[in-house]
């Protein structure tokens, strides 16, 4: 009843019912005893019937009248309503039947009709002009007897119009007056067809569509001589019906689909993404970066990264973590113990300096209280000894393992008894493996604050410890300088004199393998401690040392 028709706009349409020539669905039986009536609905006892004093519908009206072909307002009263009202009775229909009930009338817009469910129960409008004749009283009226429907319909143009169904009732409040029958339809509305869902008929002109929001290059079929079926501002038309524009979405050219706001379609390649927003569609040029695969999961096609990396398909990092610095990068900013994975399957944790000359170094030792002892075997040094949050050595196979797997520098950190700090910085840094005694196979170029290059002489020499001395020298170096380290020199330099405390002294010789050894004795004697030749503060006397790797 609410559809707006097509070719000529509805300017005005009314709805009656009528009980016509019908059987009435109700039997009336007299009571011998008290004289009164009762009635029975047949099938149902939907309601207690009295015979009225009133007329029940305009059907009666008309029978009970001597005006009886005037149309107007009368006063009815359906079986088990308590009280009577009016209603419009219309006597003109071709036919010449009349005894229409008038339940609607829409004429010129001038009563609303987006009204709440009380409103619709008792009704609302004027009977002299529009109106809705309410549903509780439609419910007692459709309810006492076989009615038919009839909607009668005028077009801008003066043409008339109307259907009919030949069977009309609705429940009552309790069914939430549920249309629950309508019957056979019949009229001369049947080359009309109603407009699509939200649309409107009046004036119209082009149309925007939801493939063409902003572009309206055409007209839509329906407005034919300026008048026709339209959407209303704010919708777009989607097919035949008009859509909300929040609801349309974006047309993808060559895809065939809409895409909703928000969506992203990428196309088969991956060259191409375009993003659905306000119902534009924005498109940009796309591709996949290094370690990444065109691919479509789960029904979204982009650019993945490939097992092993993640990112956003444009910038893929590995997710195995093979150094400090792959840490850093990957947003880990604090000092601490993490775990990394460095190639041959082994996982191990180490210590990352993340605030020094701009982070990611990998710790592999730290001395700074001579908590703990660095006079170890060969088998310790190999495998690693201390706490990482403490003093510690990290073995000498991890360290291979790291320092082989890409290019890496070498800073040394150190502290004197003052509290003075020095650094020393090597441009490369890398130990073989233990089949070659874990040798320092390179070293590079030196620079920083330590003030000499003590590290000098341990280009391309053996790691050796008290129970694998690997230097050539006469002497045991590691037992000497009590700890384990690259020692350079085959036999060791000897002075007559010299007071210097990386010398220990055989009689009246003074003998030493290195000018730095940062495993000796903490507090050790000479030759036996910590030293690094020539630093600027004491060199025999320091306190604090750390060393570590970052690849180049």
């Amino acid at each position: 009843m609410g559809h707006h028709f097509r070719h000529s706009s509805c300017r005005y349409f009314i709805i009656c019912i009528w009980i016509g020539n019908f059987i009435s669905a109700q039997t009336i039986t007299q009571d011998s005893n008290s004289g009164s009536s009762q009635g029975h609905h047949l099938g149902s006892s939907y309601f207690f019937y009295q015979r009225p004093e009133f007329p029940r519908d305009c059907e009666e009206v008309q029978q009970q009248c001597s005006f009886q072909n005037k149309s107007g307002v009368y006063v009815i009263k359906p079986d088990g309503l308590p009280a009577p009202f009016e209603v419009v009775c219309d006597n003109t229909d071709e036919g010449g039947q009349g005894g229409w009930t008038v339940i609607l009338r829409r004429v010129d817009g001038s009563v609303g009709t987006k009204r709440t469910w009380d409103e619709y129960k008792d009704g609302f409008g004027f009977l002299g002009s529009e109106f809705w004749l309410g549903n509780n009283k439609i419910a007692y009226l459709t309810n006492q007897k076989r009615y038919e429907l009839r909607i009668d319909m005028v077009t801008s143009d003066g043409s008339s119009f109307h259907i009919s169904y030949d069977k009309f009732r609705i429940s009552d409040e309790w069914s939430g007056f549920s249309l629950t029958s309508l019957g056979v339809y019949s009229g001369t509305a049947d080359s009309f067809t109603t407009c699509g869902r939200n649309m409107e008929f009046g004036a119209c002109s082009c149309q925007g569509t939801c493939d063409q929001p902003e572009v309206q290059n055409r007209c839509n079929n329906d407005c034919v001589n300026g008048e026709g079926c339209f959407c209303p501002d704010g919708f777009l038309f989607q097919g035949s019906d008009c859509v909300p524009a929040s609801e349309c979405g974006c047309f993808v050219q060559g895809r065939g689909v809409l895409s909703q706001n928000g969506d992203v379609y990428v196309n088969a390649d991956c060259s191409n993404r375009c993003t659905c927003s306000n119902n534009i569609l924005t498109c940009e040029n796309y591709g996949c970066g290094l370690n990444a695969n065109c691919e479509e999961r789960n029904g979204v096609r982009k650019c993945y990264c490939a097992d092993g990396f993640e990112g956003n398909g444009l910038i893929c990092t590995s997710t195995v973590r093979k150094d400090c610095l792959d840490l850093y990068n990957a947003g880990d900013r604090n000092n601490g113990v993490y775990t990394i994975n460095p190639p041959g399957g082994r996982s191990f944790q180490v210590y990352c300096d993340m605030t020094t000359g701009d982070g990611g170094w990998t710790v592999f030792q730290r001395r700074k209280d001579g908590g703990t002892s660095f006079y170890r075997n060969w088998s310790s040094y190999k495998r690693g000894f201390g706490a990482l949050t403490d003093e510690f050595w990290i073995g000498n196979d991890k360290l291979h393992t790291i320092t082989n797997q890409k290019s890496y520098q070498l800073r040394i950190d150190m502290r004197d008894s003052a509290g003075s700090r020095y650094y020393a910085l090597y441009t490369l840094f890398r130990v073989s493996n233990e089949g070659d005694n874990y040798r320092l196979a390179g070293l590079g170029t030196f620079s920083g604050t330590a003030g000499y290059d003590s590290m000098n002489t341990r280009r391309n020499r053996p790691f050796s410890t008290y129970d694998n001395d690997n230097e050539l020298s006469s002497y045991n170096c590691a037992e000497k300088h009590r700890g384990g380290w690259w020692y350079g020199y085959d036999d060791g330099h000897y002075y007559y004199y010299y007071s210097y405390c990386y010398y220990w002294q055989v009689g009246s010789r003074y003998y030493y393998c290195s000018v730095s050894n940062l495993n000796g004795d903490y507090q050790g004697g000479n030759g036996q401690n910590i030293f690094w030749y020539d630093l600027p503060g004491n060199d025999c006397n320091i306190k604090f040392t750390e060393m570590k790797i970052r690849p180049v």
